[in-house]
């Protein structure tokens, strides 16, 4: 399940780990202490996937405009041998909006398209409740989740297998939270219109020009959309749901693939990790410093955000939505980040842009175990106090739980 070391590489990693849990961390080069935080990463992830929290955990992590870890464990589908790896593909869920933001903003690069535009201009199918909203709506609201409308609207109509087109068309019959532009409310729907300003502007589908524009260019090899492109993608994670206490394979729900702007992509730990170097700044021939800018740029605050796990409660001092992406202050550090979830997956990914740092987590079970990897490596790179976010010994299977109190004085 765990990629294997020899005994010298597991002898110096474990000699690098003693030095930084007794303070000589100082002492470490920074390669050394580096080598120290990925070690650390990667042994944590094993000890996740012996609690049976999930059937596959793929993970990435980058530094320094390098991948410096990438592997997956475990299976993709529960009871088959079928080993998962660095390559193998997830679905990514809410992290696709990163990808719809950021051909937004190549398209603005390219002046086909400007942030000010009203969406109702170039798709007039457009009709919110509040009609003088509608015809002020702007592209940077419709990214950043400023429309005005109640949190994840007509969503659990699309879960009951409605159709995006008859989606768009009710959206006119919902009371509106607050006027456009003024107020933050998370939306899967309403985001995806960018899809067809995208075919507004371009003539051409949303998914093909990301695969164009962002997948081909940047080497993401496994990166799709779609239902049927997973399924074709022949190394592929199932999605498993808790039934009579285990994880059981289910067949991917095609309802979040019908809006690809939210929800659409599926892609691979690596790719991921191509993804987030390209956010780094590290393929400005495909995004530029100044284009990164604008997308990572606060646009409405989410002071919602700083509630839920633990580690935001503790960590994260302020929230914001940009483009595509929120933006924490972690412990007074800048951090880019996403979670995705659709039944029988979840992705998190969090970058580091002053540390040059980020990772990247995918597993194929609903799970909320694996989450708590990200934070743990966060605040190794940070050097904050440790905070035991995974609480692995209360997941501990039984007969380990009883051999650790046997062995305890």
């Amino acid at each position: 399940m765990a990629v294997s070391r020899s005994f010298a590489t597991l002898a110096a990693t474990v000699s690098l780990l003693l030095a930084a849990a007794t303070g000589g961390a100082a002492d470490l080069s920074k390669a050394q202490r580096d080598a120290a935080i990925v070690a650390e990463f990667e042994r944590l992830s094993d000890a996740v996937m012996r609690t049976g929290q999930t059937p596959a955990l793929a993970a990435v992590v980058v530094r320094d405009g390098a991948i410096v870890s990438v592997r997956g464990l475990g299976v993709s589908e529960n009871g088959k041998r079928s080993v998962v790896g660095p390559d193998t593909v997830f679905r990514l869920a809410s992290l696709s909006k990163s990808f719809a933001a950021s051909l937004a903003a190549l398209l603005v690069n390219e002046r086909a398209l400007q942030w000010e535009n009203r969406v109702q201009d170039l798709v007039p199918a457009l009709v919110l409740k509040d009609i003088e909203g509608a015809g002020r709506l702007r592209i940077d609201d419709l990214l950043s989740h400023r429309v005005g409308l109640p949190h994840n609207t007509l969503d659990r109509a699309l879960e009951a297998d409605s159709p995006y087109p008859l989606l768009v068309e009710q959206l006119d019959e919902v009371t509106p939270v607050c006027s456009v532009g003024s107020c933050y409310s998370y939306q899967n729907i309403a985001f995806s219109l960018i899809g067809d300003v995208t075919f507004a502007v371009t003539g051409d589908f949303f998914t093909h020009q990301v695969e164009q524009r962002i997948f081909h260019p940047l080497g993401m090899e496994t990166a799709t959309y779609g239902r049927d492109a997973l399924e074709a993608s022949g190394d592929w994670a199932r999605p498993h749901v808790k039934r009579t206490g285990r994880w059981q394979a289910v067949y991917p729900k095609l309802t979040y693939y019908r809006i690809p702007p939210a929800a659409g992509v599926n892609a691979s730990a690596r790719d991921l990790g191509h993804w987030m170097l390209a956010h780094l700044g590290h393929a400005p021939e495909v995004l530029d410093r100044e284009l990164l800018d604008v997308l990572h740029a606060p646009q409405i605050d989410t002071p919602g955000e700083v509630l839920g796990s633990p580690w935001r409660r503790q960590r994260v001092r302020s929230a914001s939505y940009a483009l595509g992406w929120r933006v924490f202050d972690y412990s007074g550090h800048r951090m880019i980040f996403h979670a995705g979830a659709v039944q029988g997956y979840r992705a998190a990914l969090a970058m580091l842009p002053d540390h040059d740092f980020g990772v990247a987590l995918l597993w194929n079970s609903e799970s909320a175990v694996p989450a708590g990897l990200l934070p743990t490596i966060v605040d190794r790179e940070l050097e904050l106090p440790a905070r035991d976010w995974l609480q692995l010994d209360r997941l501990l299977p039984r007969r380990v739980a009883r051999a650790k109190r046997s062995a305890s004085p």
